[in-house]
Order: structure tokens, then C-alpha cells, then sequence
């Protein structure tokens, strides 16, 4: 069981001609959805209202086979997510939400744990996920997106402290070139990378746009071209991107449930399994942009992971 950490919302998707509508979202979501519609049994831990945008984003992480935990319906009303969409369909984001889930420190664990992006930073939430990862990484590889959302953090210094203190639990981190240019400006991407995997980082991979996907590892460095697809609109490209590689992992073998070290097939891929994971996860952020909303593939809607079985 995949265990993946993280806010649920509703995403309210304002096009540029005024037209709007709702969806299911919240990026922890939907990594997870991807992940349920590729087929690998996964639970969600998070926090939604109990009302009727929480009914219909539990409808849809059901309809997606996504088991939700104990603990992540509460009394609040469910959060959400302005998305406003340039004539490209690249998105700004207004957010009007809550974190403050229950249960974290008794859920249980399995062989691999993602979070990120809201609830690794918005309070009071953000210590219980915090607290989580790290006991996870005794016995799960942990995968993490930081996502940034600039709209919601106003003191970038107790960001950069906290994912200092995460690095070191993460096996797997996924970050855009976007997130590094709020993080760390002016510094090139691979270097803030290359310091990552110092803290303790087994993997990071940075995705960035039409330039592709790069990785930087102890094995050495990586770059990926973008797929070439119409853009209906980028939401959800990034989680789609990290459901993608989450399942190249899986799918080959990479995550063994009970390991002592479990981000040991990280730090031993080689650069071309490496390759054909980013190739793989390309491939599901490349069908997602190419229609409304997040929307992740099936996975009769992905190749078999290139040079594996």
C-alpha cells in the first residue's frame, strides 16, 4: 500500500474567457489518483469538510480506487483552489484553505509515503507531516514535491528551514524549476540539486516546462526532453508527472516492502533506468496537459516502461 500525505480541495478553474468550473483537487490528491488509476493500491491521508465539495472529492478519489484514512473528514468546510488560466493555460493560484489533519501519527506506513507541496508547510498540519516523514524514512521510501505556493508562505526563510530538516528523510524529490526560482533565486537549479542530495536526498528530479525534465544524482546528471503535446491547460501536469515516476519505481522493483535501507535502489539506479523512468513520467504529465483539469492517465494510456519488462 502507497501511502501519499496531503491537502484535498476543490480546484475552481477560471478560463481566460470568464468561463469557470469546479474539479477535484489538491496536489497530494492527485498524485494519488494517478497512482489509484494506474493501479496501485493507495490510501490518502488528508483533510476534507464534510459537505458537498467534500462528498463530490471523495466520490472522485473513489471512483479512482484511493482508500481515504481514518481521521481526514473533518467539520471544516472543504478547501479550495482558484485557478486562473492565461490565454496558454498556464495557471496562478488563489488559495482559500484549511490543513489541520488528524490521525497522522497513528497511520499506518507502508513501503512507500508521498507528500508535499500545501501541507508540508501550512500550519498547524505541517509538524504532524513532518513528524510522519521522518518515521516513515525508517522503513519507506519517502517521495516529496515541495510545490511552492507563494500565495500562502510569507516567510520563505522558515520554508528553507523546514525542507533543510526534510531533505534528509527524503529518498525522492521532485521540484520544479518554477519552486527554485521562489526557493533559491539565482542560483542554478542543479546546484540548489546537488545540495539536496548532500542533505540526504537520494534523487532529486526537476522538472521544467517545455525544457524537459533534469536529475541530478550520486551516478551523475540527466536530462530528459519534454513530450510534445496541445496544451488544453498545466493543471495537475506536475502531480502527474510525480505519479509517473512514482510508478516507474514500483512497477520495476525499485520500492521492496521490509528493506533496512529503504532508499537503497535510489542511490544505486543507473543513468539509463534513470532515463527511462523520466521518459515514463513525461509521457503522464504529457496526456494530463492535453486535457481539462487534473487528470491523470490509465494505465492502458501509458507505454510499458522503456527497456523493462
Amino acid at each position: 500500500m502507497i501511502l501519499v500525505v496531503g491537502e484535498s480541495l476543490v480546484d475552481i478553474v477560471v478560463r481566460s474567457d470568464g468561463r469557470r468550473s469546479e474539479h477535484p483537487g489538491g496536489s497530494p490528491a492527485n498524485v494519488a489518483v494517478g497512482l489509484g488509476r494506474l493501479g496501485h493500491p493507495v490510501t490518502l491521508a488528508t483533510s476534507l469538510g464534510d459537505d458537498e465539495r467534500g462528498k463530490v472529492v471523495r466520490a472522485a478519489l473513489e471512483r479512482s480506487h484511493v482508500e481515504i484514512a481514518p481521521g481526514s473528514i473533518s467539520a471544516a468546510p472543504t478547501s479550495t483552489a482558484t485557478a486562473w488560466l492565461d490565454a496558454r493555460g498556464a495557471a496562478r493560484y488563489d488559495f482559500d484553505i484549511t490543513w489541520d489533519p488528524a490521525g497522522l501519527d497513528t497511520v499506518p506506513i507502508g513501503p512507500l509515503v508521498h507528500t508535499g507541496s500545501i501541507a508540508a508547510y501550512l500550519g498547524p498540519g505541517a509538524d504532524a507531516v513532518e513528524a510522519l516523514v521522518k518515521r516513515a524514512s525508517e522503513t519507506a521510501l519517502v517521495t516529496f514535491d515541495p510545490n511552492i505556493r507563494p500565495r500562502l508562505l510569507d516567510d520563505r526563510d522558515a520554508v528553507l528551514t523546514r525542507l533543510t530538516r526534510l531533505m534528509a528523510s527524503c529518498g525522492v524529490v521532485k521540484v520544479s524549476d518554477e519552486d527554485l526560482d521562489w526557493l533559491y533565486p539565482g542560483i542554478a537549479p542543479t546546484a540548489v540539486a546537488r545540495t539536496w542530495i548532500e542533505l540526504g536526498a537520494g534523487l532529486v528530479v526537476i522538472t521544467a516546462g517545455a525544457r524537459g525534465s533534469f536529475a541530478v544524482h550520486a551516478a551523475g546528471e540527466v536530462h530528459v526532453a519534454s513530450s510534445t503535446t496541445p496544451v488544453i491547460d498545466t493543471v495537475g501536469a506536475g502531480d502527474s508527472y510525480m505519479s509517473g515516476l512514482i510508478d516507474a519505481m514500483t512497477t520495476t522493483g525499485l520500492v521492496a516492502s521490509g528493506s533496512a535501507d529503504p532508499a537503497a535502489g535510489v542511490r544505486g539506479l543507473s543513468l539509463s533506468d534513470l532515463r527511462s523512468y523520466m521518459h515514463h513520467a513525461n509521457i503522464s504529465a504529457a496526456i494530463t496537459v492535453g486535457r481539462a483539469g487534473a487528470e491523470p492517465p490509465t494505465r492502458d494510456e501509458l507505454p510499458p516502461i522503456a527497456g523493462r519488462p
